[in-house]
């Protein structure tokens, strides 16, 4: 069943007349039942109380009875009305598209954002002993494994270069080409933003977002300040068990315990310490290297 939105409000409404051809009982049970309902053009900013609780009863039926349910909307998912974002944004039945060019993530330059790819992260780095080889194949193999099912929280631990945002943003390249809604957080902006009293809409949209990755997880986010600011999305996430990526050159002991407890959390959270040392180092080593051979 396809049905403008104001359409089906406009219909259940005439079934109460007279001479109405359905009952609104049979109109009603007919729409909920339905083996696939699409809802065109979904809003609830400009319906009447009356309206409004018709389609919370349709979203909750099927929601409750997981029939599926195809909702178009102009309305960005956070500015829907909670009880109706609870069910349409459950990450554990709802995938959200944005129809049109896919979002870039906050926090990195387009140009940047796109050249990491799995395709071009170098997992063996010849250079590095056998144990720290070893170690960053495991953390790529990690990475893929989640960006094909993005589910818990990945923790990437590991000193600045060791190729943690790389393999971030390897996974928010191959959520988008899925047709993944993806946040990407620069932790340091963000605190920056919220500072200067700017940044309370990515502040939200991160404690809400289908798929979050908070890059650069430093020292800086634990002030007294900060640190609230910060549990703030991390217990939203907590709570509602949405997919997180963290990434972070501290361990679990130089963090605040509040929020180190929830990202230790083995029911949700995998974290994993990258042992190879910064990439860029061993660049400079190999260039080295060719020169003296070719002396």
């Amino acid at each position: 069943m396809f049905m403008a939105t104001l359409d089906l409000l406009d219909h259940l409404r005439s079934s109460f007349s007279p001479g109405s051809d359905v009952s609104y009982d049979e109109l009603f049970q007919r729409v909920r039942n339905t083996p696939l309902l699409v809802l065109d053009d979904f809003g609830i900013d400009a319906i009447t109380p009356w309206a409004s609780d018709k389609l919370l009863q349709i979203v909750s039926f099927r929601y409750n009875a997981r029939l599926p349910l195809v909702v178009t909307t102009k309305v960005h998912p956070q500015e829907i009305e909670p009880s109706f974002r609870d069910r349409l944004l459950d990450p554990s039945i709802c995938n959200i598209l944005k129809v049109g060019e896919a979002e870039i993530p906050c926090g990195l330059e387009p140009a940047l954002l796109q050249s990491m790819l799995f395709d071009n992260f170098d997992s063996r780095r010849v250079n590095l002993p056998l144990e720290q080889r070893r170690n960053l194949g495991q953390a790529f193999k990690l990475a893929r494994s989640f960006a094909t099912s993005p589910e818990g929280w990945l923790v990437l631990q590991g000193t600045s270069g060791c190729g943690k945002t790389h393999l971030a943003c390897a996974i928010a390249n191959f959520c988008l080409k899925q047709g993944r809604e993806v946040k990407f957080v620069f932790i340091p902006d963000l605190l920056e933003e919220l500072r200067m009293s700017r940044g309370q809409e990515l502040f939200r949209e991160a404690k809400r977002a289908p798929l979050l990755i908070l890059d650069d997880l430093g020292p800086e986010a634990f002030t007294p300040w900060a640190s609230d600011k910060l549990y703030q999305i991390i217990n939203s996430r907590y709570n509602y068990r949405l997919p997180t990526i963290i990434t972070t050159s501290l361990s679990l002991e130089e963090m605040e315990t509040r929020i180190s407890s929830r990202m230790a959390d083995p029911r949700i959270s995998v974290v994993f310490n990258i042992t190879a040392p910064d990439f860029r180092t061993d660049r400079g080593k190999t260039r080295r290297g060719r020169s003296s051979s070719r002396d």
